[in-house]
C-alpha cells in the first residue's frame, strides 16, 4: 500500500540567530525531501535574505496554507507569518520583535500540528532572552510545548552519536534540580524513555540511572536522594517490566553507555545530561576555534505530538555570517520523520 512521507513543520527560529540560515542549508540537501514533505514556519522574507546571506539558489514560497505547499526540491515552502520588519531586524541582536517571531512561529506549528495538518515538528533555536523581553515567559521550547498542549509531565530526551540521555529536570536552579528528584518523576522520565527508545528501534531497551551526588550518594554519606527516591523508582520500574539498573555514580554511567552497557541513561538535571551529549556530538577545531561538527537532537517526550529540535543555541555571535551548520537540524528531521512513519 503506497504511504505518502509525512509532512514536518520546521519553525524558523529566533529570525536574528542562525535559524533562518541553518534552514536554507538544510533544503540544499536533496536527502530531506527523501525523508519527508517539509515546510518551514516563520517569515519568509527574512527566509528570502538568508538565502543571500548563505549563497546557493533556493527558491522561497509563500503559502498561506499547508495545503497549498508543493515539497518540491530546490523549493522551500514557507508558511508566512510575516511577522518580522527587516528594517529593524539585526543579525546577533537580541530583541522582543525577534522572540515573538520565534515564538509565533512555534506556536503555530504546535496548533498545526494538534489540527493533524502537519505529522510533526522540528524547531531551530530560540532565544529566552528575546522570548521573555516579548512577553512570553517560558524557558525554552520544552516548556512551550508543554502548556499549548496540556502536557504535565514532558522530557527532554538527547541524542547524538549513538549516546541517548533523558532529563529528570532541564531549566531550573541546581537548586530547585535536587528538590524535583522525587520517585514518581524519576519512573514517568524511565517509562517514556523506554518507549522512545523502542519507537527509535531498540526492541529491549536497557536503562541506566544516574545518580544525583557523587559516588550516587555512597550509601547516604554524600546525600539521601538516592535511597529515598531513585532506589524506589528504580525497584518499581523493574516490577514493571523495564531493564534499568542504578542509582550509577554519574562520572561513570556514561561511559557505560558509550561502551554498550546501556541503550539509554536518565540524567538527574540538565548539565548532568547535556555535558556528556555535546561532548560526543560537538567538536572544535583546536586551531582555527572553530566548530568541525554540531550533531544532535533534542526530542520532547510525554506530549502528545512529534517535536525534535537541533541541539545547540541561537548563535547570535555568527549570526549573518553564513557559516553556521546545518548538521543537527538535518538529524532532527530525519529523527521526526522516523517518528511520524511508526
Amino acid at each position: 500500500m503506497f504511504s505518502l512521507k509525512p509532512i514536518l513543520g520546521i519553525t524558523m527560529g529566533d529570525p536574528a540567530g542562525i535559524g533562518p540560515e541553518i534552514a536554507v542549508k538544510a533544503f540544499y540537501n536533496q536527502h530531506i525531501y527523501e525523508l519527508c514533505r517539509p515546510v518551514v514556519i516563520g517569515d519568509a522574507a527574512t527566509l528570502k535574505k538568508a538565502v543571500s546571506i548563505v549563497g546557493g539558489e533556493l527558491r522561497i514560497r509563500p503559502v498561506s496554507s499547508i495545503g497549498a505547499a508543493s515539497f518540491h526540491p530546490g523549493t522551500m515552502d514557507v508558511y508566512d507569518l510575516q511577522n518580522v520588519d527587516q528594517k529593524k531586524l539585526r543579525p546577533g541582536v537580541v530583541s522582543p520583535m525577534a522572540g515573538n517571531a520565534a515564538f509565533q512561529a512555534v506556536t503555530s506549528a504546535i496548533n498545526l500540528a494538534l489540527k493533524k495538518e502537519i505529522d510533526g515538528t522540528v524547531t531551530c533555536p530560540l532565544n529566552k532572552e528575546a522570548l521573555n523581553l516579548a512577553g512570553h515567559h517560558f524557558a525554552g521550547h520544552t516548556e512551550i510545548y508543554a502548556h499549548f498542549t496540556a502536557s504535565k509531565d514532558s522530557v527532554m530526551l538527547l541524542v547524538a552519536e549513538g549516546l541517548k540521555v533523558a532529563h529528570v529536570s532541564t531549566h531550573v536552579s541546581l537548586r530547585e534540580a535536587c528538590d524535583r528528584v522525587k520517585k514518581d518523576r524519576v519512573l514517568r522520565v524511565m517509562a517514556l524513555l523506554n518507549d522512545a527508545c523502542k519507537k527509535l528501534g531498540v526492541a529491549r531497551p536497557r536503562i541506566g540511572v544516574a545518580g544525583l551526588n557523587p559516588h550516587a550518594g555512597e550509601n547516604g554519606l554524600f546525600g539521601w536522594e538516592e535511597e529515598q527516591e531513585l532506589v524506589p523508582a528504580i525497584q518499581q520500574a523493574k516490577k514493571d517490566g523495564l531493564l534499568v539498573e542504578g542509582p550509577v555514580p554519574p562520572d561513570t554511567v556514561f561511559t557505560k553507555a558509550r561502551g554498550g552497557q546501556y541503550d539509554a541513561v536518565v540524567a538527574m538535571y540538565h548539565d548532568q545530561g547535556h555535558i556528556p551529549v555535546k561532548l560526543v556530538g560537538f567538536r572544535l577545531d583546536e586551531k582555527t576555534g572553530e566548530w568541525q561538527s554540531v550533531s544532535g537532537v533534542n526530542i520532547t517526550l510525554g506530549i502528545p505530538i512529534i517535536r525534535t529540535s537541533v541541539d545547540h543555541g541561537t548563535a547570535f555571535d555568527i549570526a549573518g555570517k553564513g557559516i553556521a551548520m546545518e548538521e543537527s537540524l538535518i538529524q532532527a528531521i530525519e529523527f521526526a520523520a522516523k517518528m511520524a512513519s511508526l
